[in-house]
């Protein structure tokens, strides 16, 4: 199984670009489920996600469109005294396991989170504080590519994370690895010059990708799809809505 879609799908900027002028913004999730079959939600890393809020965006999409969710931010940067944000994140999260509609949870670490024993250790607690759920890491260090990692990632039974970004020195390169029953990649844009410097986040993300580039990951992605049960792949170039181009071109590549 194959799913592409964007991360993200509530962004101002998308109205005129992708959303249609007037298209409240309630309506923005029934109109993006008519084109993707997955979407990544991003706001739960600023907030622990409400329960009901996540049964009515259920009710928004079609029967087998499935989410994933970016794990807080108090469960990957803030890696202390954190065992509630645990609780309350997975409690949160019943009703999409109710109704079938979760996909993953997406883990992103950040640079600062190096491959230390320490924080090896760190991804074992990872694990056992979310149980059973289906989990992905993203790491942003280049120091985690090594078959150690991937060793430790399938003896927790964790995903890693596949990105395609700028070929900076410190960030992971465009590797294919699968070390779960999921597969996932996220296409971050390559925007060299805003990644490190910025005045607005979104900035990094702006980018728009060339059919070549993307083309460059079909043979990696097809083969994901080989080695795993589902796949997930993600635009998250979003800035006026690039990410729903560079998902299209991504599905048209991959039929």
């Amino acid at each position: 199984m194959l799913r592409i879609g964007t991360s993200g799908f509530s962004y101002k900027d998308w109205v005129g670009p992708y959303y249609i002028q007037g298209l409240p913004k309630k309506e923005w999730l029934s109109f993006y489920a008519r084109e993707f079959s997955t979407c990544e939600i991003n706001y739960t890393y600023y907030q622990i996600p409400n329960p009901h809020t996540l049964a009515a965006m259920a009710k928004k999409v079609p029967d087998d469109f499935l989410f994933t969710l970016k794990a807080n931010k108090g469960m990957t940067h803030e890696c202390q005294e954190n065992e509630d944000v645990f609780r309350q994140f997975t409690q949160a999260l019943t009703p999409w396991l109710d109704q079938g509609k979760l996909g993953c949870v997406l883990a992103q670490f950040p640079s600062s989170f190096r491959a230390t024993p320490g924080n090896r250790d760190y991804l074992k607690l990872l694990r056992e504080r979310l149980h059973d759920l289906p989990v992905v890491v993203e790491f942003r260090h280049v120091g985690w590519v090594s078959p150690a990692t991937f060793d430790l990632l399938r003896e927790l039974n964790l995903g890693f994370c596949c990105v395609d970004q700028p070929r900076l020195k410190s960030l992971l390169p465009p590797i294919a690895e699968v070390t779960s029953a999921i597969a996932y990649v996220r296409f971050h844009g390559r925007n060299f010059a805003k990644w490190w410097k910025h005045k607005e986040a979104w900035e990094r993300y702006d980018y728009s990708y060339s059919v070549d580039e993307l083309r460059e990951w079909v043979p990696k992605i097809q083969q994901m799809s080989k080695e795993a049960e589902m796949t997930f792949v993600f635009a998250n170039n979003h800035w006026q809505g690039q990410a729903v181009d560079t998902a299209r071109q991504l599905h048209m590549l991959l039929a």
